[in-house]
């Protein structure tokens, strides 16, 4: 089992600049893509970025640009800097990750959320 835990969201004002960090602990065996989805009010979860073992990452249009997707590998650790926020980056941030395992194969997790408010 692994748990994924958000930190780093709040409240900021438009142009300002938050980084969320996700940690990823338990019974970790390999953690392969880890990304970052959002979900504002009303709306259904998109993706805001992604990021493989090896580095490679992947943006949504609305946020490239704005948003910095990285990993630290030795901590299990993904981080979103997001810059020149906006009112519409406001929404619940949700860490997502592919752990695998010789027992259990390939699992999807997801933490629990962080909310993002832009105030105008």
């Amino acid at each position: 089992q692994v748990q994924l835990v958000e930190s780093g969201g709040g409240l900021v004002q438009a142009g300002g600049s938050l980084r969320l960090s996700c940690a990823a602990s338990g019974s970790i065996f390999r953690i392969n893509t880890m990304g970052w989805y959002r979900q504002a009010p009303g709306n259904q979860r998109e993706v805001v970025a992604a990021i493989t073992s090896g580095g490679l990452t992947n943006y949504a249009d609305f946020v490239k640009g704005r948003f910095t997707i990285s990993r630290d590998n030795a901590k299990n650790t993904v981080y979103l800097q997001m810059n020149s926020l906006k009112p519409e980056d406001t929404a619940v941030y949700y860490c997502n990750a592919d752990h695998s395992s010789r027992d259990y194969g390939t699992i999807n997790y997801w933490g629990k959320g962080t909310l993002v408010t832009v105030s105008s």
